[in-house]
């Protein structure tokens, strides 16, 4: 049972990503699901660009976007390539014609900042070419619930360093939130950080959360919390562009919101469709967003 609802939960993501982008022949003045945002001939705005597209935010420090799946980071060094998320396993081939427009290094790493497979589905094909996956203890456990290829090299519980060229890359494990096994990526010399789905876009902000991958609203704040207190400048989203620390705490102010108006919705027992019309209509929740999370967040906030 359990294996089926992790592969469930990865097809919705999936639909999920891909509805996210205004479709063609899509009706004028129906709005897009949470999270969308009109297609821009800047690669570094909104969700992400209908196409695959590669843009550089740095020397050396590149990012592959689609509104189809996550963030895709590249991070290049004098012995290769460490990329942070790789989208799903059919995005494979184009990555690699991206990445071979800016650079013949190998991928040495590939890090997941989560188990979903629009930011994991790449794995077993970057194995296949002698990278090693890095992931939290807890992520690899919920693929293996219904995979068995793809499934990450090296684990972390609390904190890894990687020493890659220029870089040094701190991976923590900072609670739960979006899963239960999301890594924060920190990057203290280039005042970087890269939340995965922690955070994922804004203007209007995604707030899905996973309760079968282990997901929790009560404990998401706390984690953005410990986040926030790293030194950063720049914060790479898992969905969206390159945005500040502003946005981040924007973000979690609305989570602390979200906690609060269903708390005390609970407190005046009010119904859980009462509830699910507050979350449409305050937070933009909409399909298999309300079907992970709705009674997740009725039966924390109590």
């Amino acid at each position: 049972m359990k294996s089926l609802i992790a592969v469930g939960t990865l097809a919705a993501l999936a639909a999920f990503s891909l509805a996210a982008q205004p479709q063609r022949g899509q009706q004028q003045g129906v709005p897009p699901p949470q999270g969308a945002g009109a297609a821009s001939a800047d690669p570094g705005a909104g969700f992400g660009p209908g196409q695959l597209t590669t843009f550089k935010v740095r020397d050396n420090f590149y990012m592959i976007r689609s509104g189809a799946s996550g963030n895709c980071s590249v991070l290049i060094a004098d012995d290769g390539v460490v990329l942070i998320d790789n989208k799903f396993e059919m995005d494979h081939d184009a990555i690699m014609t991206k990445l071979r427009e800016i650079t013949d290094k190998p991928i040495l790493y590939v890090i997941d900042t989560h188990m979903h497979g629009d930011h994991s589905g790449g794995n077993a094909t970057k194995q296949a070419l002698g990278a090693k996956v890095i992931a939290h203890e807890n992520a690899r456990f919920q693929m293996a619930k219904s995979q068995t290829t793809g499934l990450p090299n090296l684990t972390l519980e609390d904190h890894m360093r990687l020493y890659h060229g220029e870089f040094i890359l701190d991976l923590y494990w900072l609670g739960r939130g979006h899963t239960d096994g999301d890594v924060v990526v920190h990057l203290p010399e280039q005042s970087m950080i890269f939340m995965g789905d922690l955070f994922a876009t804004w203007e209007p902000y995604v707030t899905l959360i996973d309760y079968p991958g282990g997901g929790s609203l009560r404990e998401w704040t706390r984690t953005l919390e410990r986040a926030q207190a790293l030194p950063f400048d720049v914060v790479i989203p898992g969905h969206g562009g390159p945005t500040d620390r502003a946005h981040l705490e924007t973000y979690r102010v609305q989570l602390v919101r979200m906690q609060d108006m269903v708390r005390e919705m609970n407190r005046a027992r009010k119904s859980r469709e009462e509830i699910q019309k507050m979350l449409e209509t305050e937070f933009g929740w909409r399909g298999f967003v309300t079907t992970l999370g709705l009674d997740g967040v009725i039966g924390e906030m109590r």
